[in-house]
């Protein structure tokens, strides 16, 4: 006996879905799936910790709190070593020493192994500071001196009068200081050259230190 539809329509034999309303004719078994009984796993690199990268080192620069105090410090030593009377003759050898000292200090704060690179930065740090230093003791020293005899030109006139007569050097010196423009150009002169002498052998003398105290041995 052919199935009939509930809209009337007649069936074919094992029809699903009535072809006239879209009825379904049977019940449809859904298919259970079977949840797994063990929750997979994760894996071991899930639960690795990160990887940190090693901080990077702050710059040698006046920026830098400790480059600058230590800096500062060693500055101070080498100044006032090289100001001393009858310890001023190797002052050379302070300016120098002055590098060197700043990078065995900011090794022994910080712990950071210096290179050579780093070792020149934090010796000229050092050497600009020990020329700032050493030119506010000569203001101070110095200058109420010159004022007392008649002024910078007649103090350092007094000085080269003690020098060889014959010198034409000396001659022509002793025109300069006879002027507000000469003794200018000499006190000018004489900055520049101590400032690249001092923060030369200050950055020599950093770079030494990086060599042998600054680096990983």
């Amino acid at each position: 006996m052919p199935e009939i539809c509930t809209c009337g329509a007649e069936l074919p034999p094992d029809a699903r879905f009535c072809h006239k309303c879209g009825r379904p004719q049977r019940v449809e078994m859904e298919l259970e799936v079977e949840e797994p009984k063990f929750a997979p796993v994760a894996s071991e690199a899930a639960f690795a910790p990160p990887v940190l990268e090693p901080p990077v080192p702050p710059a040698l620069d006046f920026h830098n709190p400790v480059a600058v105090r230590v800096g500062f410090f060693a500055a101070s030593l080498a100044a006032l070593l090289s100001w001393i009377p009858l310890v001023n003759l190797g002052f050379f050898i302070w300016w120098l020493s002055g590098g060197f000292l700043a990078v065995y200090l900011y090794r022994r704060r910080t712990g950071q192994f210096l290179t050579v690179g780093s070792g020149l930065r934090l010796g000229w740090i050092t050497g600009i500071l020990t020329f700032v230093i050493m030119t506010a003791m000569f203001t101070v020293t110095i200058v109420p001196v010159a004022l007392n005899a008649g002024g910078m030109g007649a103090l350092f006139e007094q000085q080269m009068r003690h020098m060889p007569a014959g010198d034409p050097n000396v001659q022509e010196a002793l025109r300069m200081f006879q002027s507000p423009g000469g003794v200018a150009t000499i006190l000018s002169f004489m900055l520049v050259m101590f400032f690249a002498l001092i923060t030369l052998l200050a950055t020599v003398g950093g770079a030494l230190g990086a060599r042998i105290v600054g680096r990983e041995n």
